[in-house]
């Protein structure tokens, strides 16, 4: 019986308007933040992996253009993170049985977590695996293609962490404390500045 292949949807779409700059674009460690989440997205070796781009996309694109990802235009990216998922898991190869779902703004992410994600679905993969962290259970997170229709249903700033709350005993639960330092204010990046490399301080 062949084993179950994901694929990995990797959202970049979002304007960052309550940061003041585009925190995809942010350097950590001399890494921007969306070329560290594809780069340990590819490392799972999905069957196939999509970016959704929206504001910045340019710029965007061009910082990962040396991995192997499929760039996705969400033409409606304003309205939220549900739509730019939609437009993500709608582009996603049918040979995937589910989808890596990650955001640009967590820079402890690191490899070994989403290597216990896609081993704890490939175990079970009509259940979904996500991250649980500071009392929810959030992104990254590996969805089953089953949930693909009710998750293109989600409209607006609703991302995947709903249906996962709604469908927390479908779950496994991967404990991984530091995603809950995130980047979405400019406190969480004056917090972090020592690790920021030259030239990536808001102008």
């Amino acid at each position: 019986m062949t084993a179950p292949r994901h694929g990995v949807v990797l959202l970049a779409a979002g304007g960052s308007k309550r940061l003041g700059q585009a925190k995809q674009l942010l350097e950590f460690g001399g890494e921007t933040l969306v070329h560290h989440a594809a780069r340990l997205a590819l490392a799972t070796a999905p069957q196939d992996a999509v970016l959704v781009l929206g504001a910045h996309a340019d710029a965007v694109l061009a910082g990962v253009a040396t991995l192997a990802l499929r760039p996705v235009q969400c033409a409606d990216w304003e309205r939220g993170m549900g739509t730019s998922l939609r437009a993500g898991l709608a582009a996603l190869s049918p040979d995937c049985a589910g989808a890596l779902v990650l955001l640009c703004d967590q820079p402890d992410l690191g490899a070994a977590h989403l290597h216990a994600l896609v081993a704890a679905w490939s175990l079970d993969p009509a259940r979904a695996a996500a991250s649980a962290y500071a009392g929810v259970l959030g992104v990254p997170a590996l969805l089953p293609r089953a949930w693909f229709a009710d998750l293109a249903a989600l409209d607006g700033d609703r991302g995947a962490r709903d249906l996962l709350r709604q469908r927390a005993a479908d779950v496994h639960a991967i404990a991984c404390a530091p995603l809950s330092r995130d980047i979405d204010v400019p406190a969480d990046l004056h917090a972090r500045a020592s690790s920021l490399g030259p030239g990536n301080q808001q102008e």
